[in-house]
């Protein structure tokens, strides 16, 4: 990629468009991380929280989160995803919530944000259930893992 498509030639911000391109079947998969006290994933892994079933909660916020990215981040496209699937685990080593998320469509524009957002907002769920008991928690290593679908193509992050 050579420039920043959500500017026009005058340096204007505007939504990409996106009539004239194909659709296909567009794939995004994200990552990133919760870190937190040992004793914090302890109470996650009883399920002995006060406020319910984290991980089961952040996964179902991080589902909504996907589906209103349009609404979240200005010129992004509303799309509508065919599959969302959210993994959220506890890591010991050092303590941590690793959350993976794969969003799927068949359309003109790619789901990436989608993606992206289901893992942040996940996780930004985990720390709100959890800060009233570890407010230290750090959220790091969100980024995408791989695309696949549209004129630019499949990309994978070296790391994957």
């Amino acid at each position: 990629m050579s420039e920043l498509t959500h500017f026009d030639r005058n340096g204007q911000a505007h939504m990409v468009d996106v009539g004239g391109k194909d659709e296909t079947r567009r794939l995004a998969v994200a990552e990133g991380r919760i870190h937190m006290r040992a004793q914090t994933l302890d109470q996650i892994r009883q399920g002995g929280h006060r406020k319910g079933d984290v991980l089961g909660i952040a996964r179902i916020a991080g589902i909504m989160g996907a589906k209103r990215t349009s609404e979240l981040i200005p010129l992004c496209h509303p799309i509508g995803l065919t599959h969302l699937e959210l993994d959220l685990r506890a890591e010991a080593d050092p303590p941590a919530v690793y959350c993976r998320a794969r969003a799927e469509t068949r359309g003109r524009t790619g789901v990436e944000m989608e993606a992206l957002t289901a893992v942040q907002v996940a996780l930004l769920t985990v720390y709100d259930m959890c800060k009233a008991v570890d407010r230290g928690m750090r959220i790091d290593g969100v980024r995408l893992l791989r695309k696949s679908g549209g004129k630019s193509g499949d990309w994978g992050s070296e790391a994957t």
